[in-house]
């Protein structure tokens, strides 16, 4: 296992982070808890030290489980992370009361890593006005908190204000070789390391939408490597290969994953992939993006939609039946019955006058209840 520094926080990382949001569950989503310790503990032994979970994970009930799994002299072994919960707090009580009841949870009296949870322009004016500097400030001095980061999800001029906005050690960004202009982005990355920052990474594989349906075409491509690598080795090498990055997490389900990923970061170093393997990622990425039917970034800036269509959540559908050859139709039947779908547009174009990518959003609407029609 490699370690890494994480900003200015002196601790040895291990360059995989264990994301707690998609342990093994039964029919009921439920988690399996015997299965789900035995994979933590597993990965704790094996060299992973840095463990993230977080308040709404596995409806509420990740926390629950870490502090279970910790248990047994496991607690010493590794750096402890979880998030306040932006979208709850309504006031310093609520910060007070909710970091209370994570300890409570994860039966620990100190939190290794707290991040501000998925933080937009929402959430940070609300809690800028509610100063929650002063609330972490205060948590640090009382012990109850070592670091203090935030994970993010908007544009990225919030993210410069959001990083210059208070002592940071760290932030938490979306990024793989599909996402370098999505949100903070490599832009953003760059940014917060020139700051001090450390940078931790989620979504490597875009959720596994790298790893699980394979385009031919895009096999075709990673089959022309002389060195064979999995698809999410392909995925984690090109983040490693970034000095920029700290840790990166992965959402590991069962024991194949953690092993595979344990293994890979074993040897994985900044600057250590050849110039024709960056080139085949890149020709990887081109072929993605040849398939995407509307170049949306989920900037929100057509919403909210006058009669509630959910267009970002329509156009990813549909990108993705094309970028990753997914069956989204539940997706997108379950879009239907909430009435936020195409069939609700009345075609009055306040979205298109919104839209920073000047996408045609009314004839996308259309095309894309065309094409679920045909799948009922």
């Amino acid at each position: 296992m490699q370690y890494r520094k994480l900003g200015r926080a002196k601790d040895e990382l291990s360059a995989i982070g264990y994301g707690c949001m998609r342990f093994p569950t039964n029919e009921a989503g439920e988690i399996k808890e015997k299965e789900a310790i035995e994979l933590l503990r597993y990965a704790i032994d094996n060299g992973i030290n840095y463990i993230d979970t977080a308040w709404p994970y596995h409806k509420e009930t990740s926390e629950n489980l870490v502090g279970k799994a910790l248990q047994d002299g496991y607690r010493e072994k590794i750096f402890l992370a979880t998030k306040m919960p932006s979208w709850l707090i309504k006031s310093k009580e609520d910060m007070e009361k909710y970091l209370d009841l994570q300890l409570k949870k994860l039966n620990t009296d100190y939190i290794d890593y707290y991040l501000v949870h998925a933080l937009n322009k929402d959430y940070w004016k609300n809690l800028s006005d509610l100063d929650v500097f002063a609330f972490l400030d205060e948590k640090i001095k009382e012990g109850k908190i070592r670091h203090v980061g935030f994970s993010f999800h908007d544009e990225i001029s919030l993210f410069k204000e959001i990083v210059d906005a208070y002592d940071w050690t760290f932030c938490q960004i979306q990024y793989n070789y599909l996402n370098e202009d999505y949100q903070a982005g490599k832009e953003g990355l760059k940014y917060a390391k020139d700051k001090g920052l450390g940078v931790i990474i989620m979504e490597p594989l875009l959720g596994g939408k790298l790893t699980k349906r394979i385009p031919k075409d895009i096999n075709d491509i990673w089959d022309e490597a002389n060195k064979k690598k999995t698809p999410a080795e392909w995925a984690f090498r090109w983040l490693w290969d970034q000095e920029e990055v700290g840790v990166i997490l992965s959402g590991m389900g069962t024991l194949d994953q953690v092993k595979e990923n344990i293994l890979i970061a074993s040897d994985a170093y900044p600057n250590h992939l050849e110039d024709k393997e960056k080139a085949l990622i890149e020709r990887v990425s081109k072929k993605y993006f040849e398939k995407i039917k509307y170049g949306c970034t989920e900037c929100e800036y057509c919403m909210p939609c006058p009669k509630n269509v959910n267009i970002p959540a329509l156009i990813d559908i549909y990108n993705s039946e094309f970028m990753f050859e997914e069956d989204n139709k539940e997706r997108y039947f379950n879009l239907l019955s909430r009435e936020m779908g195409p069939d609700k547009c009345i075609e009055c174009g306040i979205c298109e006058e919104k839209c920073p990518q000047n996408l045609p959003i009314r004839d996308a609407l259309k095309k894309i209840e065309l094409y679920y029609k045909d799948k009922k």
